[in-house]
């Protein structure tokens, strides 16, 4: 009687703790060295199981975290007001900010038409990964009209969030005036911050945010982990006078 590798035993038994909810959606399985010992097998073999589930898209592998149980990508809404922190938690999710960048310096002439100002005027650039239950879902670039929002750079850092930011420097509330759709290939710098492989897709969306007087008070861009969300258009959005701008820059 041919017996089966000791391998795919190592996968029936782990996919069969996943089956149980021993292991959750996003959850982090065993080092390969762990399952070693629980196995009693040599690194190459528990890696050998892990590969095979990595293949038929059981687990994925984020370099430098380890291996994870595949979550179902949420759906983010794209619209009018678009907020990060309620669409995680829409989905059961935790939000969480993760600064990576915070800084004072002149607009280029992208973002100096984008909010109306002249080139070479100041900005306050905010640089980040967005989290949704520790797992990181984008990696954003916000820059905003420092003369038009003193104390921004404060209230940033006080409060976390660019909504209640906003607010406490006196902009009640901010809609998308446009957004733009694309998608590209991870660089090797986005690839480590979203913890992925390089050239693996991402979701870039390129948006203009105006204040209730229809000032522009945000440029952003963000680059969505394209296999852990899923980008969604409501027929009233894509139908009315805000419908993103989904052409090719």
């Amino acid at each position: 009687m041919t017996r089966s590798p000791i391998w795919k035993s190592i996968v029936t038994e782990l996919e069969g703790d996943i089956a149980r909810g021993h292991y959750a959606p996003g959850d982090k399985l065993p080092t390969e060295a762990e399952l070693s010992r629980r196995f009693g097998v040599n690194r190459h073999t528990a890696r050998r199981a892990l590969a095979d589930m990595a293949e038929r898209d059981v687990v994925h592998a984020r370099r430098g975290a380890g291996v994870f149980v595949k979550a179902a990508p949420f759906d983010y809404p794209i619209g009018e007001r678009v907020r990060f922190s309620q669409n995680a938690r829409a989905s059961g999710r935790t939000p969480e900010k993760r600064t990576l960048r915070l800084e004072t310096r002149p607009c280029d002439a992208t973002e100096a038409k984008a909010l109306a100002l002249s080139e070479g005027s100041p900005v306050l650039v905010y640089e980040g990964l967005s989290l949704a239950g520790g797992t990181a879902i984008a990696h954003f670039f916000s820059v905003f009209p420092e003369p038009r929002l003193p104390g921004l750079r404060q209230a940033i850092e006080a409060h976390g969030t660019v909504t209640e930011a906003l607010r406490a420097v006196g902009v009640p509330d901010y809609t998308r005036a446009q957004t733009r759709l694309t998608a590209e290939a991870a660089t090797p710098v986005q690839a480590l911050h979203l913890t992925m492989r390089e050239g693996q897709p991402l979701l870039r969306s390129e948006s203009v945010n105006h204040g209730p007087d229809g000032t522009p008070v945000e440029y952003g861009l963000t680059w969505f982990a394209g296999d852990r969300v899923t980008l969604t258009i409501s027929a009233t959005e894509a139908g009315g006078r805000h419908a993103p701008d989904t052409s090719t820059p």
